[in-house]
């Protein structure tokens, strides 16, 4: 049987969409949007809405049916992994927006205004406030303050999941290390199936593309007290302004490359310290492992640089074997999560329960 899926990924100005027979995409489009400066999360539903509804009535015939409608999971309460139903309690915590306003919030909703009409369960999947983490690695240093558990869950599990499946494996017997490599790089300690340790952007890890990772102390405790520097500015310079883009007032990663191939000192010594600090991480996560992995994985946009990927190997070769799976693949990430579901692979979570 084969089930008939819409993923819907709402980005901060954008809106994905994608319909899937199984694991077969039959169409995706990328719907850009210009909102109107102040204007609500919750304000824009309305306007995604329709480019949702028009997308469908674009491409599902009348006669068509969806099986399931799976949307991008957004900043919730601490939970385990898995495909969560959408329930009134996932969507009140969602218009509440205690753990922060992202665009990501809105999968839940669409998802569930689709699939209502539709009368076919709604989904998501692996929110990135997916919590796994063993009691030992919440521990910061510092009384008071602790570390938690946000990384890319939903790319970082689908990635294990095709590995998995790659190797003929069990998911939950493997022991893995995954990095997924964006702007902002997450990573996670997988340990028979749960992410036992991971790599927070927003808070720790690697330089990257536009976040500086984790920093020195005393020089971050200074720019705390910059009389010339906001509070506003500072968590900009943190999530968006930092990293290789506080240098090279770039984002892209092609443009380091070729700055650094024509002989630019700084891109080339950025580039190198990227790759350096990354697999210097992607180290510390092994040892999460006590150094017992059956690979480490490399996803997300960087990814798909063979110079940057062949650098990084060299320097993590002994760790384990290195796999690249290239690219986000959300919306795939998204189908694949609720065929588990609907093939009857796993049991759909309810959020109510988990909270």
């Amino acid at each position: 049987m084969t089930h008939r899926i819409l993923a819907i990924n709402p980005g901060a100005t954008s809106t994905k969409l994608a319909i899937f027979d199984d694991d077969n995409c039959l169409v995706r489009e990328v719907f850009e949007h210009s909102f109107a400066a102040g204007l609500s999360l919750l304000d824009e539903l309305p306007i995604r809405k329709k480019v949702v509804h028009d997308f469908l009535a674009t491409h599902l015939g009348e006669d068509e049916k969806l099986d399931a409608v799976v949307g991008r999971g957004g900043l919730l309460a601490p939970i385990a992994a898995g495909t969560y139903e959408v329930d009134q309690a996932m969507l009140d915590d969602l218009r509440r927006g205690q753990r922060g306003e992202h665009a990501s919030n809105l999968g839940a909703f669409l998802a569930h205004l689709v699939a209502e009409k539709q009368d076919v369960p709604a989904y998501i999947v692996d929110p990135v406030s997916v919590d796994e983490m063993d009691d030992v690695a919440r521990i910061s240093g510092l009384a008071g303050v602790e570390r938690e558990s946000l990384c890319h869950a939903l790319n970082i599990r689908a990635v294990a999941h095709r590995f998995a499946d790659d190797q003929n494996r069990r998911f939950d017997t493997l022991r893995l290390v995954v990095a997924h490599l964006g702007t902002g790089v997450s990573m996670a300690a997988i340990r028979d199936g749960r992410l036992v340790d991971v790599v927070n952007p927003r808070d720790e890890g690697p330089i990257g593309l536009d976040r500086p990772g984790a920093l020195p102390n005393y020089g971050l405790l200074e720019r705390c007290f910059d009389p010339d520097l906001s509070r506003a500015e500072l968590e900009k310079l943190l999530l968006g302004d930092g990293g290789v883009f506080s240098y090279l007032h770039t984002r892209d990663l092609r443009q380091v490359l070729q700055r650094a191939e024509q002989d630019d000192h700084q891109a080339a010594l950025l580039l190198q310290a990227m790759i350096y600090d990354t697999a210097k991480w992607i180290a510390a996560m092994a040892s999460v492992l006590r150094g017992t992995l059956d690979a480490v994985l490399l996803t997300g946009g960087m990814a798909r640089s063979d110079a940057f990927v062949d650098q990084l190997t060299n320097r993590i070769q002994w760790i384990a074997p290195t796999f690249v799976y290239a690219g986000d693949g959300e919306d795939r990430a998204l189908v694949e999560g609720a065929l588990r579901v609907l093939r009857g692979q796993s049991k759909a979570r309810r959020y109510a329960d988990q909270i």
